[in-house]
Protein backbone atom coordinates (compact mmCIF):
# COMPACT_ATOMS: atom_id res chain seq x y z
CA UNK A 1 0.00 0.00 0.00
CA UNK A 2 1.47 3.84 -0.97
CA UNK A 3 2.52 5.74 2.10
CA UNK A 4 -0.10 8.27 2.46
CA UNK A 5 0.07 11.56 0.60
CA UNK A 6 1.94 9.74 -2.47
CA UNK A 7 -0.79 8.90 -4.68
CA UNK A 8 -2.45 10.81 -6.83
CA UNK A 9 -5.75 9.41 -8.22
CA UNK A 10 -7.04 11.08 -11.56
CA UNK A 11 -10.13 9.13 -12.04
CA UNK A 12 -13.48 10.45 -12.10
CA UNK A 13 -17.10 8.92 -11.89
CA UNK A 14 -19.31 9.84 -14.47
CA UNK A 15 -23.00 9.23 -15.18
CA UNK A 16 -23.56 6.49 -17.94
CA UNK A 17 -24.28 8.40 -21.25
CA UNK A 18 -27.88 8.17 -22.29
CA UNK A 19 -28.12 7.16 -25.97
CA UNK A 20 -30.70 9.32 -26.55
CA UNK A 21 -28.39 11.67 -26.73
CA UNK A 22 -26.73 12.35 -30.16
CA UNK A 23 -23.24 11.44 -30.75
CA UNK A 24 -20.47 14.24 -30.43
CA UNK A 25 -23.40 16.32 -28.21
CA UNK A 26 -22.24 19.72 -27.46
CA UNK A 27 -22.77 19.71 -24.08
CA UNK A 28 -19.92 17.00 -23.88
CA UNK A 29 -17.70 18.81 -26.02
CA UNK A 30 -15.52 21.62 -25.10
CA UNK A 31 -13.09 24.18 -26.14
CA UNK A 32 -9.29 24.59 -24.66
CA UNK A 33 -8.81 27.85 -24.21
CA UNK A 34 -4.64 29.32 -23.79
CA UNK A 35 -5.91 32.31 -21.00
CA UNK A 36 -2.43 34.77 -21.85
CA UNK A 37 -3.88 37.22 -18.99
CA UNK A 38 -2.00 34.63 -16.59
CA UNK A 39 -0.62 31.84 -18.86
CA UNK A 40 -2.87 28.90 -17.93
CA UNK A 41 -4.95 26.83 -19.91
CA UNK A 42 -8.92 26.05 -18.78
CA UNK A 43 -11.62 24.14 -20.34
CA UNK A 44 -14.33 26.10 -21.71
CA UNK A 45 -17.98 24.06 -22.22
CA UNK A 46 -21.41 25.07 -23.68
CA UNK A 47 -23.91 26.78 -21.76
CA UNK A 48 -27.22 25.44 -21.50
CA UNK A 49 -28.65 26.86 -24.45
CA UNK A 50 -25.85 25.44 -26.46
CA UNK A 51 -25.88 28.62 -27.98
CA UNK A 52 -21.87 29.49 -26.74
CA UNK A 53 -19.47 27.91 -25.14
CA UNK A 54 -18.89 30.05 -22.03
CA UNK A 55 -16.24 30.50 -19.33
CA UNK A 56 -13.32 32.59 -17.62
CA UNK A 57 -10.06 32.51 -16.50
CA UNK A 58 -9.42 30.86 -13.27
CA UNK A 59 -6.79 33.25 -11.71
CA UNK A 60 -8.31 36.19 -13.17
CA UNK A 61 -11.97 35.64 -13.90
CA UNK A 62 -11.37 37.30 -17.40
CA UNK A 63 -14.75 35.87 -19.46
CA UNK A 64 -14.54 34.58 -22.34
CA UNK A 65 -17.54 33.45 -25.11
CA UNK A 66 -17.70 31.53 -28.64
CA UNK A 67 -21.20 31.68 -30.25
CA UNK A 68 -22.43 28.25 -31.80
CA UNK A 69 -23.94 28.47 -35.25
CA UNK A 70 -23.36 27.92 -38.75
CA UNK A 71 -20.14 28.83 -40.46
CA UNK A 72 -18.23 28.33 -37.31
CA UNK A 73 -14.69 27.11 -37.11
CA UNK A 74 -13.57 23.64 -36.46
CA UNK A 75 -10.87 24.58 -34.08
CA UNK A 76 -10.93 23.24 -30.72
CA UNK A 77 -7.90 25.06 -29.12
CA UNK A 78 -8.09 29.33 -29.08
CA UNK A 79 -5.98 31.98 -27.55
CA UNK A 80 -7.73 34.45 -25.28
CA UNK A 81 -5.73 37.91 -24.52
Amino acid sequence: MPEKGKQLDLTSRTAPRDDSEPEGDVSSRFLGVHFVCCDVYSRVYANRDQTAYVGHCPRCAKQVRFAIGQGGTDARFFKAY
